[in-house]
Protein backbone atom coordinates (compact mmCIF):
# COMPACT_ATOMS: atom_id res chain seq x y z
CA UNK A 1 0.00 0.00 0.00
CA UNK A 2 2.57 2.73 0.94
CA UNK A 3 4.72 2.36 -2.59
CA UNK A 4 1.80 3.09 -4.62
CA UNK A 5 1.46 6.67 -2.26
CA UNK A 6 5.05 6.83 -2.25
CA UNK A 7 5.60 6.74 -6.02
CA UNK A 8 2.63 8.52 -7.06
CA UNK A 9 3.43 11.87 -4.66
CA UNK A 10 7.23 11.70 -6.51
CA UNK A 11 5.23 11.15 -9.87
CA UNK A 12 2.78 14.40 -8.74
CA UNK A 13 5.80 16.08 -7.66
CA UNK A 14 8.22 16.08 -10.30
CA UNK A 15 5.15 16.86 -12.75
CA UNK A 16 4.36 19.64 -10.57
CA UNK A 17 7.94 21.10 -10.77
CA UNK A 18 7.92 20.23 -14.65
CA UNK A 19 5.04 22.40 -14.98
CA UNK A 20 6.16 25.11 -13.35
CA UNK A 21 9.44 25.40 -14.79
CA UNK A 22 7.70 25.18 -18.14
CA UNK A 23 5.38 28.77 -16.82
CA UNK A 24 8.60 30.40 -15.85
CA UNK A 25 9.84 29.85 -19.41
CA UNK A 26 6.71 30.26 -21.56
CA UNK A 27 5.39 33.38 -19.10
CA UNK A 28 7.97 34.31 -16.79
CA UNK A 29 6.71 37.81 -15.34
CA UNK A 30 3.04 35.74 -14.52
CA UNK A 31 5.49 32.90 -12.24
CA UNK A 32 7.28 35.80 -10.53
CA UNK A 33 4.01 37.12 -9.01
CA UNK A 34 2.77 33.62 -8.92
CA UNK A 35 6.24 32.84 -6.45
CA UNK A 36 5.81 35.63 -4.72
CA UNK A 37 8.26 37.87 -5.95
CA UNK A 38 6.88 39.88 -8.62
CA UNK A 39 9.49 41.06 -11.47
CA UNK A 40 10.17 43.89 -12.57
CA UNK A 41 9.44 45.39 -15.73
CA UNK A 42 12.60 47.11 -18.00
CA UNK A 43 15.10 44.99 -16.10
CA UNK A 44 17.23 42.43 -16.08
CA UNK A 45 14.87 39.86 -14.35
CA UNK A 46 13.88 38.08 -17.75
CA UNK A 47 17.51 36.18 -17.56
CA UNK A 48 16.99 35.38 -14.20
CA UNK A 49 13.38 33.83 -14.77
CA UNK A 50 14.67 31.71 -17.59
CA UNK A 51 17.04 30.41 -15.01
CA UNK A 52 14.50 29.86 -12.23
CA UNK A 53 12.42 27.96 -15.19
CA UNK A 54 15.45 25.89 -16.54
CA UNK A 55 16.01 24.90 -12.90
CA UNK A 56 12.95 23.66 -12.09
CA UNK A 57 12.17 22.08 -15.17
CA UNK A 58 15.81 20.01 -14.77
CA UNK A 59 14.85 19.20 -11.39
CA UNK A 60 11.34 17.97 -12.47
CA UNK A 61 13.05 15.59 -15.47
CA UNK A 62 15.54 14.26 -13.10
CA UNK A 63 13.14 13.54 -10.66
CA UNK A 64 10.83 11.01 -13.09
CA UNK A 65 14.20 9.60 -14.64
CA UNK A 66 15.02 8.16 -11.15
CA UNK A 67 11.72 7.41 -10.59
CA UNK A 68 11.38 5.51 -13.96
CA UNK A 69 15.29 3.98 -13.93
CA UNK A 70 15.97 3.64 -10.25
CA UNK A 71 15.18 2.24 -6.80
CA UNK A 72 13.05 4.24 -3.74
CA UNK A 73 16.02 4.80 -2.13
CA UNK A 74 17.65 6.93 -5.12
CA UNK A 75 14.59 8.80 -5.52
CA UNK A 76 14.26 9.44 -1.84
CA UNK A 77 17.21 10.97 -1.60
CA UNK A 78 16.42 13.06 -4.74
CA UNK A 79 14.25 14.55 -3.28
CA UNK A 80 15.59 14.81 0.53
CA UNK A 81 18.22 17.05 -1.72
CA UNK A 82 15.57 18.76 -3.79
CA UNK A 83 13.64 20.06 -0.84
CA UNK A 84 16.56 22.42 -0.47
CA UNK A 85 14.96 24.22 -3.58
CA UNK A 86 11.67 25.48 -1.96
CA UNK A 87 13.37 25.70 1.28
CA UNK A 88 15.26 28.69 -0.09
CA UNK A 89 12.47 29.71 -2.16
CA UNK A 90 10.69 30.52 1.18
CA UNK A 91 13.72 32.49 2.39
CA UNK A 92 13.89 34.49 -0.94
CA UNK A 93 10.13 35.14 -0.65
CA UNK A 94 10.11 36.48 2.56
CA UNK A 95 13.90 38.67 2.27
CA UNK A 96 12.64 40.12 -0.92
CA UNK A 97 9.50 41.73 0.73
CA UNK A 98 6.80 38.56 -0.53
CA UNK A 99 4.11 37.79 1.49
CA UNK A 100 4.69 35.21 4.52
CA UNK A 101 1.49 33.07 3.14
CA UNK A 102 2.79 32.73 -0.11
CA UNK A 103 6.47 32.46 1.75
CA UNK A 104 4.65 29.62 4.17
CA UNK A 105 1.86 28.30 1.82
CA UNK A 106 3.14 27.67 -1.11
CA UNK A 107 7.04 27.00 -0.56
CA UNK A 108 7.79 25.93 3.26
CA UNK A 109 4.76 23.60 2.45
CA UNK A 110 6.21 22.78 -0.46
CA UNK A 111 9.14 21.90 0.95
CA UNK A 112 7.30 20.09 3.85
CA UNK A 113 5.49 17.33 1.25
CA UNK A 114 8.82 16.77 -0.79
CA UNK A 115 10.38 15.57 2.71
CA UNK A 116 7.38 13.57 3.82
CA UNK A 117 7.58 11.86 0.39
CA UNK A 118 11.23 11.08 0.86
CA UNK A 119 10.38 9.82 4.39
CA UNK A 120 7.47 7.34 3.14
CA UNK A 121 10.28 6.28 -0.18
CA UNK A 122 12.99 5.57 2.58
CA UNK A 123 10.52 3.47 4.58
CA UNK A 124 10.21 1.39 1.07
Amino acid sequence: MLTPVAYGLAIVLSLFIVLIGARFLLVPRAAAAGYGVPAAEGTGDPAYLTIKGLRDLTYGLVGLALIAFTSADAVAWFMLVVALAPLGDTLIVLRHGGSRATAFGIHFATAVVVLLDAALLFAL
